[in-house]
Formats: structure tokens, sequence, C-alpha cells
């Protein structure tokens, strides 16, 4: 796995050095408390990374914390949020999942996985994202990228992104769980794209199972 991490680094910093993450973003700035992950984290389902990035500095320069979120009024929140999709479930999921946080856990974000899927809208990929990038506890969050990728190499045969989770999680050393999501997600974005990946350039191509059925067909 090693190899395969370093591979990818090399490749996109050869080509183009990528952007962060959104979620890395959050880690990296000074207001990126597991609060902030956590919301981030929802609201990055199905929008892009540059948008996210936006809006939740837009939303946490509002309201600092769980506390002043659960207070805040759903039109309020719709109005910062709306360059994002789904923004009208989102904005109520939000301010639902802040009350949760303040009254059951003072304000302070579960660093448990069962505890974190308990609460509304949170499955097990932004579960695995706020243990990753709010605690930096070991987890591999799976979403359409380190599916992809994961099938693509040959590290998994999976049909869903919980398969995927499960294999990679007893395949893999737990190492190098904390950096599988954030360099599969640029690697994803950047190169090994759903259409047209850059083979080309890859410089782990020779170890990918989806590389070598290509040049034999």
């Amino acid at each position: 796995m090693q190899k395969i991490l370093r591979g990818m680094m090399d490749t996109m910093n050869s080509v183009k050095p990528p952007r962060m993450t959104a979620l890395r973003e959050l880690h990296e700035a000074e207001t990126g408390g597991p609060f902030s992950i956590l919301i981030g984290t929802i609201l990055s389902a199905r929008t892009k990374d540059e948008s996210t990035t936006k809006v939740v500095k837009a939303l946490f320069s509002k309201y600092k914390n769980a506390k002043a979120l659960a207070n805040a009024k759903v039109k309020d929140v719709e109005k910062i949020i709306k360059p994002i999709g789904f923004y009208h479930v989102k904005s109520k999921r939000i301010i639902e999942v802040a009350k949760i946080v303040n009254s059951k856990y003072k304000g302070n974000v579960p660093e448990n996985l069962d505890k974190l899927v308990e609460l509304p809208g949170v499955g097990r990929k932004t579960a695995n994202c706020v243990l990753v990038y709010a605690f930096e506890k070991p987890a591999i969050p799976v979403d359409i990228h380190v599916h992809r990728i994961s099938n693509r190499l040959g590290l998994v045969n999976t049909k869903t992104p919980e398969e995927t989770e499960q294999e990679l999680m007893a395949k893999i050393p737990k190492k190098f769980w904390i950096d599988i999501n954030d360099t599969f997600v640029m690697y994803g974005q950047n190169i090994c794209k759903p259409i047209s990946p850059m083979c080309n350039v890859c410089k782990i191509r020779n170890d990918c199972k989806f590389y070598k059925s290509k040049s034999v067909s």
C-alpha cells in the first residue's frame, strides 16, 4: 500500500500538484474542529469540493459551534448553503445534528463510530471521515473515488462502497488507513477519473488490473 500511495502522489506532483480536498482544507483550517468537519462532510454529499469549502467557511463565520447552529433558523441557514446541492434538506439536517450534539454530547462530537452513525444523515462514510479528518483515528471512508480506484487496481472486487470498506480493512495494514481517503480522492479527481482515466501518466499502472486488461484487449 505504501508503494501505491507514494506512486499516486508522485504521479499527481509530476502532472500538476493537486489542490487539497475539502475535508483536508477543513482539517488544516484554524476553525477546523470536529464539529465543522462533521457538518462539512454532511454538506459535501453530491457537491464539488470548492463549493463545500466556501459554504462551510461562510456557515461557521456566523455559527461558531453546535449551540449556535442548533438555535439557527432554517431559512437563515438555507441562504448561506444555497450554492450546494439539496440545500433545503441539508439545512434542516445540519440543524438537527447540531441540536443532538449540543444537547446529548454537550457540544462535543463523539469520537466513536457507533455513536456517529446514530446521528441523522450520518452513514459509515461520513462517520469514518469524521474519525480520520477530525480525530486522526484510523478508518477508511469509502466514497465513489475510493470504491472505483480500489476495484480498478484489483485491491478488491466489490459491488458497493460498504463491501469495499470491509475488504480494504481486512487487507490493508491499519497504519495506512488514515491516508487512503485523502490520496485516493485526489487521485480520482485528477488522474484516475471515471471516464478517460489518465493511464498514460499513472506511475502505478503496471500494478493496475484495469490497465493490464486494457493493454491485453
